[in-house]
């Protein structure tokens, strides 16, 4: 049986997430997260891959390299999503399913955090349901890819 591939991308500070605020991040690490949506993967046989980056050029290469090797993304692409055209562009490039995810709710935050330069360039946006965001992404784009 051929699985689906899914690339899992998380941006700046998101390594840093169990020393975050924990009232806005909870308190788990992306080890954690990443070890959840490996569990759910392969229950729904998808071979996931996770990678986190703090550089904008590096999100971006993943993504190019995602066109010819993944058949949809999930990204977390913290405060690059406020602004990076680049990510943005990239994005657009990438011509199957694609998820927006947040695990805090972006419009209970500061003003500058409720314009998402990705959004019109993804087919979903996951936000505010914390941790768990990413599992219901990765349901939901295996619905999606199906």
């Amino acid at each position: 049986m051929i699985k689906k591939k899914i690339l899992i991308i998380n941006g700046p500070n998101l390594n840093m997430l169990h020393k975050r605020d924990k009232s806005i991040y909870g308190d788990v690490s992306l080890k954690t997260i990443e070890s959840n949506c490996m569990d759910l993967a392969e229950e729904l046989a998808i071979k996931l891959s996770f990678a986190q980056s703090n550089s904008e050029g590096e999100i971006i290469d993943l993504i190019h390299d995602a066109v010819d090797n993944f058949d949809g993304i999930i990204i977390n692409a913290g405060g690059y999503t406020h602004t990076s055209v680049a990510i943005h562009d990239a994005l657009e490039i990438f011509n199957k399913p694609k998820i927006e995810l947040h695990i805090s709710n972006l419009f209970k935050r500061e003003e500058f955090r409720h314009v998402s330069m990705i959004s019109p360039v993804v087919d979903g946006i996951i936000c505010g349901l914390g941790a768990q965001g990413y599992t219901i992404a990765l349901l939901a784009i295996d619905q999606m890819i199906s």
